[in-house]
């Protein structure tokens, strides 16, 4: 397993970046796929916040090339591949899954993101924070907002909770959550620096059709964007 992961990993990232290519473009689930039929659910953020990918690709990429290439059989970045692999791999078939199955994708992008948390939380930020560490971070944090999106949608769509409690609901969840990795998770403000990207997303999107969840929002990006910022005054890696 050690002599094949970090090939196998570098392969997948490169199937991963290149799968939107050869699926419908995604712009959120198709509303006539639910029972409650919303248009422009209000978790969901602006168009512009999934421009993250594109560097989400590249420095995933980046990592899988460096790490096969300059650091092969280094257990810094052998211990975190195997999750990481897997997560990239469901990455690869998620979209040609949420175009028609809202349900499996929200299961299957919940999966993604705790492979992608765990592997970030395991890997060394001492060893390489720029090539290892930070990679992982951006990926982890787009993926526990948009995991919660993902759910955030299903739940609004099938009437299990109204459009903006399912939104703030959601919001209090991707909160706490990404608050407690910061805190306790590896010394990278990258992981909280992607939670509040996301979550302006969400402002964007709202402030003009939903102030309540456009406030909340906002609060909930000032007080990340004050952990993450805590983050930078600490004065050494754990």
């Amino acid at each position: 397993m050690k002599r094949i992961i970090q090939p196998a990993l570098l392969l997948a990232t490169l199937a991963f970046a290149a799968a939107p290519a050869f699926t419908p473009p995604f712009r959120g689930y198709d509303p006539g796929t639910f029972p409650v039929q919303i248009a422009n659910p209000s978790v969901q953020p602006a168009g512009y916040a999934f421009a993250i990918w594109g560097l989400i690709y590249l420095w995933l990429i980046a990592h899988a090339a460096y790490g096969l290439i300059k650091r092969r059989g280094d257990p810094a970045f052998v211990k975190p591949a195997v999750p990481l692999t897997l997560s990239v791999l469901l990455g690869t078939v998620w979209l040609a899954i949420a175009v028609a199955a809202p349900i499996p994708a929200a299961v299957a992008i919940i999966a993604m993101a705790a492979l992608a948390v765990y592997a970030y939380v395991i890997a060394d930020p001492a060893q390489d924070p720029w090539f290892l560490s930070a990679p992982l971070a951006i990926y982890a944090g787009w993926l526990t907002a948009a995991s919660a999106v993902s759910t955030g949608v299903i739940l609004a769509g099938y009437g299990i909770l109204p459009d903006t409690t399912a939104a703030l609901t959601m919001l209090g969840i991707v909160l706490i959550i990404a608050i407690a990795m910061q805190i306790k998770g590896p010394d990278l403000p990258i992981y909280g620096a992607t939670i509040v990207w996301a979550i302006v997303g969400i402002v964007v999107k709202s402030w003009g059709t939903n102030p309540t969840v456009a406030y909340a929002a906002l609060a909930g990006a000032v007080v990340m964007a004050l952990v993450t910022l805590a983050q930078l005054r600490r004065p050494t890696v754990r």
